[in-house]
Formats: structure tokens, sequence, C-alpha cells
């Protein structure tokens, strides 16, 4: 077939080109089940055709006349066999993160109109039931799990006749690739969610053109591991880019499983977020700290070595050399960790330290950065796996199809087929985001070598101090990141008369700290008062401080005792941290900071 026009079409397409029998695999009673490509493709017909047994209705295309089903759930085949049928039925698909609030849950489903709801688990279904009655438009909630006294999924699956199924393929050839697939809603770092309708040519667009840039080649035999929540665009983009591919999907059982998971799926490509990332490379250098003699030195040598490499500038014979020995001894313990068969990693969703990425690549495990908001589907640069594509510190070149524009103040705009449908009921929001076609991202960046996109913060993260200095904190903060006893950091100084910070410490490297210093550590709030502690901390914010001028050192810095998590509300759900919300919470603490006006 021709390339396709609809997110659907990938059934047809690789069926047509390599149909598998892996394309969604997922650990069932302890065992790794493979889902067909005929098999998803059987499903969501029969799914579909359920769902208009039900009443969706799927003839009225404008997108207020069709019904909107949602989805509460972890990765898993139920999660696009679901997200496939709601498609083909002409309804539009409305995905939640699982940890969203439930506030926020009602308030999506009101905005949207939610008809049915398929969640993963109990402990899902009770908290819609706990809501279920300030939510009027919902008539039904099936679950993926076998729970007591809850409607299953496959009821639906049940449902379907030939009558039915011959009646979403009318349905079907009626779907123009610009008819909406799906609503968004973006909890963002500050106020209501905004839901991002996105119609079937942004996303299949965006997904062959990340198809071409990057490129993902059509790899049958290649493997995915997914863990990254589906209901974000940049996992489900990829979903479909794997697809299109040929590559199977393989479920991770649950972020605390992914490291047996790699070894048993031993994948060759899967997407990450930053935070993961670095939590990866804290434990794995936690366990070289423990490390004796001679084996910790040939480590930590191997880490050094890793921090200096440049895939740009070759390091000359001797770096290469000892590169190659650090290779054989260290890092491929490394790579054996990650299932010993990666191709590449692909990190988005924020800004990925530029030394993991020198170490990563150094230990032959490619990490390739790439950026893009759910408001454009959502790719818009990459790094690429050809030869001169790739830059640390960027986000790479921009992807074919995506046209850039950088505005007076280095704002980044994009046009093309992949910009947003707009906002969801919100036309005002719609006009301030996306002008003459450009969509105005919010992020401030730069092109280096009139090819590389560099972010440089976010528009609404800059701030001034009382000198009318402006201060880009997101560098700042991924510097300060850089140092092992540092969690979590946020920078502040707003109209002050210079920058501090609020630091949640690495407690478990801290406490090994203390034990090699002689420091009892009672609690996280006693040890974070100990005056060595906080000299201790100083030490590491006057070391990264000579990486800024006098403006953007942090003069003054306060710790604090917990992590901030996306239960107690401080972080979204792709691990972004919440600015407002945490400068509110923390308002004390950073009056604190600034509570005389010396710098320190």
């Amino acid at each position: 077939m021709n390339q396709p026009t609809r997110l659907f079409d990938c059934l047809d397409y690789q069926l047509e080109k390599f149909p598998k029998n892996n394309m969604l695999v997922a650990k069932e009673n302890g065992q790794w089940r493979p889902y067909s490509t005929a098999e998803v493709k059987q499903n969501s017909l029969k799914l579909a055709a359920g769902l208009l047994s039900l009443g969706v209705s799927g003839n009225d295309m404008t997108t207020e006349g069709r019904d909107k089903v949602a989805i509460i759930s972890n990765n898993r085949p139920e999660w696009l066999i679901t997200d496939l049928a709601v498609q083909q039925s002409g309804a539009i698909l409305v995905p939640i993160y699982p940890t969203t609030n439930p506030l926020e849950i009602e308030f999506i489903f009101n905005d949207s109109a939610v008809k049915y709801v398929f969640v993963s688990s109990e402990e899902l279904l009770q908290k819609l039931q706990a809501i279920r009655e300030k939510i009027p438009t919902v008539r039904d909630i099936y679950t993926f799990n076998r729970v007591e006294n809850a409607k299953h999924w496959s009821e639906v699956l049940h449902k379907a006749t030939d009558a039915g199924i011959k009646e979403v393929e009318n349905i079907k050839s009626k779907i123009h690739t610009d008819d909406l697939a799906t609503i968004i809603y973006t909890s963002g770092t500050t106020g209501t969610p905004k839901g991002v309708m996105l119609s079937h040519k942004n996303i299949v667009q965006n997904t062959f053109f990340s198809k071409e840039s990057f490129p993902f080649d059509d790899r049958p035999d290649y493997k995915a591991l997914s863990f990254l929540p589906l209901n974000h665009i940049f996992e489900k983009t990829v979903s479909y880019i794997y697809m299109f591919s040929g590559i199977g999907i393989y479920y991770a059982e649950s972020l605390e499983t992914i490291g047996a998971n790699l070894q048993e799926v031993k994948p060759d490509v899967f997407t990450t977020v930053p935070r993961l990332l670095e939590k990866v490379y804290e434990r794995i250098v936690g366990k070289g700290a423990e490390l004796r003699g001679i084996k910790k030195s040939l480590f930590f040598w191997a880490v050094n070595l890793g921090k200096q490499y440049d895939n740009r500038i070759s390091g000359g014979f001797l770096y290469n050399l000892q590169l190659a020995v650090a290779n054989k001894l260290i890092f491929s313990k490394w790579r054996e960790a990650l299932g010993g068969n990666i191709k590449y990693i692909i990190t988005g969703g924020a800004a990925c330290q530029e030394r993991l990425l020198r170490i990563f690549n150094a230990a032959k495990i490619p990490l390739y950065e790439g950026y893009g908001p759910t408001e454009n589907s959502p790719v818009i640069a990459v790094n690429r796996r050809e030869e001169g594509g790739s830059k640390y510190g960027t986000v790479g070149p921009v992807i074919n199809g995506v046209e850039l524009k950088l505005m007076d103040d280095g704002e980044i705009c994009v046009k093309g087929d992949s910009v947003m449908v707009g906002y969801y009921k919100r036309p005002d929001l719609t006009a301030e985001t996306v002008i003459d076609g450009w969509l105005h991202t919010g992020d401030i960046g730069v092109l280096e070598d009139n090819k590389f996109l560099r972010i440089t913060d976010r528009k609404k993260e800059l701030f001034k101090t009382s000198g009318g200095k402006y201060v880009a904190p997101t560098a700042i903060e991924n510097k300060l990141k850089e140092s092992r006893f540092v969690e979590q950091v946020i920078v502040v100084g707003a109209g002050q008369k210079f920058v501090g910070a609020l630091i949640v410490p690495s407690f478990g490297n801290l406490k090994d700290w203390c034990e090699k210093n002689n420091i009892e550590f009672k609690s996280n709030q006693t040890i974070i008062e100990d005056p060595r502690v906080l000299a201790h901390y100083k030490s590491i914010v006057e070391d990264f401080n000579q990486f800024f001028n006098h403006v953007e050192q942090v003069k003054k810095f306060e710790l604090l005792s917990r992590d901030w998590s996306v239960e107690s509300g401080e972080v979204t759900p792709k691990l972004s941290l919440k600015r407002k919300v945490i400068i509110e919470k923390y308002k004390d603490a950073i009056a604190r900071i600034y509570s005389d006006s010396t710098e320190v």
C-alpha cells in the first residue's frame, strides 16, 4: 500500500509488508504472551464493533458530534488495541495518566464529555467510582484486569457481530486524514489541563518524517521495550513508528521491573526520559563506589574517560586505546545490564545532561536526544544516527517536514502538517499559540552550525533579578544535578538581588558520605541541618558556580528533607518540575534564602 494517511492503517500496512507473530507482547501469568498482527487487527475490529453496539457514535464526524472514549491504564497490548478500535469506530480517544489526580480526571472527563472508560486495574476503577457521580456523561467503565463485580473489556469484544464489523469497515472508509484521532490533555507545569487536538495527519506525518529523518529502518527482527506512559504523545508516536517499521513492542511490567525486563527481552531499542537515565546512571555509579582497590580505580577511570568523549572530535590514538580498554573491562557490563543488544535509545521530554550523552555513547550505548511538544505530535528535532548528525547538548537537526523559525527573543516556532488542530474548546488559547500556521512553543533556542537546535530555556521560566539581568534556570539546574549528591534542584531569584536554589539531596549518596566522614545519620531532617553537611553542599555549589557568569551563580541555598514527586504534586507525570507549585509550597524556605540582603 502507499504511505498510510490514518493511524489505524498501520494494521494493513504491517500485514502487507511484514506480518508479525510478535506485534505486541506482554507478561501474562509470568510468561511473555505475543499478539500477532492478524490478532491485533481482528481484536481491534471486534472491539470497534462492540463500541458501536454500545451506542458509540461514529457517523457524525464533527469534533463535537463524535463520542469520546477514555483510557486510564499502564502500558499493555489492550491499550493500543483499544486505541485502534476507538479510531475505527469513529470516536475520539482521550488518554489519561494513571497517576492523574481525581480532580483533574473529573475536569477532563466533563470537559470532553467522555462516554466510556477503559481502566487497567481495581485501584483505578475505585478512583473513578469515587468521582463517577460528578461525571454524568460516563455510561460505563470496563477493566483490562479481571476485577470482581466489574465489567471486563472482553464483554465489549463479545458484542461484535458480522453486521457490526461491516459497519466498522463502512465508517473506516469515511475517516479522513484531517479527522481527529485523539485529544491529549497536557497537565503542564501550571494551570488547568488543556486538550490538545491531534488529527490522523498530525501523528502519521510526524511518524513518517521521524522514521525518515532519524532514521528508523524497517526492522521486523527488532524488539522495543515500552515503559514510558502511552498516554503521552512521545511514547504513542514512537509506538506507531515501531508498528510502521515492523518492530515488535514488548511492554515492561512496571518501572520497578525495567532492569529485569531488559534482561528478559534484550531489546534493540527503547525510549526514555532523562530522569530515568539519571537514576540508572546514579545506580551504576553507586555500585562503582562500593568497589574496593583496583576495581574501584578502574571503574572511575572509565567513567572519567567517558565524560571526555566527543563523537565529533577524535580523542587521538592514546585516548581511543584507553576507551577500548574501558569498554572491554567496564562498559561491557553496562551494556549487559541493558540486555546486551541495544542499537539505540532515544531520550526526550526534558533536557538531558550532556555528561550522560557522552558517557553512554562512549560506552557504546547509542543515546540520542530529541525534542518536541504535544502540540507538534510531538517531534520537532532529533539527533541523527548518520555520521555527523549528532551533537551533544543539542536536540539535533529539525526533522524533515517541519519548518523552523526563531523569533527575535529566541522563541522556537514551527510550521508543518504535525502542528495540532488546536486546543479543545479553547479558541482563545489556540489563537495565542498558533499564529499564521506557526506553532509558538514557548521554548527558547539557538541554532548551532546552522543545523543543530539547542534549547536554552522555557520562555515562561526565564526570570529577571532585581538588577534587571535575565537568568535561565534550566541550564544551572542541569549542571548542579551532575553532582551525585544532588537529586533535584530548582533555581529561584525572580526580582531578588541574587540567584538562590532549593536542593533535594541524593540521600543514599549523602548517607554513604556521612559514614565515611563519621557523621551520624539519624534522619533526613537532622542531617540537612548539620553544619558539616551544609559546608559540603556549599563547596559543591561553589564548584559548579565557576561554569556560570556572576549574575547566574547560586549565592545561597536551602536543603530540603524529601523528594518532589508526582504523588505529592510537585512533579508532572513525565517528571518535569511544577515550578509554581514548588515555589508556593516552599515559600518559607525561599524566604529564608532572602531573609537578609547579603550575598554569601
